[in-house]
């Protein structure tokens, strides 16, 4: 169910919020349960909107500006103005399908870092939407892997970590000026 909430689909050259990248512990932390769903939670989803459309993001959860709620926006579509965001409060994954696909992922807490990850090819979730209305949601193709990999996020997760080649991801990863060290595989 897309987002009613308003946000101009623009750079700004400050962006409301800060990102945290690979190697600063807060991304390592899991997030705490949204308990109340309100005006100020709706100007943190606001705000995370202005800051991923600022840095050319599809998904970005809570914990990667230092926010510890379970909360994510993702747009598919930022170059769209028609197309609402998503956003998803408290996700939990109902179910995920028996087929894998593999697929490049980025990630705005590490700039320029493009691996293949396994995931399951569909995922179905119950979240709550920015009015607090209880929802579910069955995704697949780029949508499902986003979902994935922000809901990752808000257990401390990092895309990195689930890299299978650790030879590409060391080189990739010092070409970009991040530290194997920040990595904790769970291959």
């Amino acid at each position: 169910m897309p987002s009613e909430i308003a946000v101009e689909k623009k750079k700004l050259k400050n962006p409301p919020l800060e990102l945290h990248y690979l190697g600063d512990r807060v991304l390592r932390q899991a997030a705490k349960r949204v308990a109340k769903v309100d005006d100020e939670l709706r100007q943190v989803v606001r705000e995370m909107l202005q800051t991923m459309y600022s840095k050319d993001g599809i998904g970005l959860a809570a914990p990667q500006v230092g926010i510890h709620k379970q909360l994510i926006v993702i747009d598919l579509e930022p170059e769209n103005a028609a197309n609402p965001p998503l956003v998803l409060i408290n996700p939990t994954i109902k179910q995920v399908s028996r087929d894998i696909s593999v697929a490049q992922e980025g990630c705005l807490s590490i700039p320029n870092v493009y691996l293949d990850v396994k995931r399951p090819e569909v995922v179905e979730i119950a979240y709550k939407d920015e009015y607090g209305r209880p929802r579910t949601l069955k995704a697949n193709d780029l949508l499902g892997r986003c979902i994935q990999h922000e809901m990752d996020h808000l257990n401390g997760v990092v895309f990195v970590d689930r890299v299978e080649n650790s030879l590409t991801l060391v080189q990739e990863l010092s070409k970009n000026g991040f530290s194997y060290q920040a990595v904790k595989p769970i291959v």
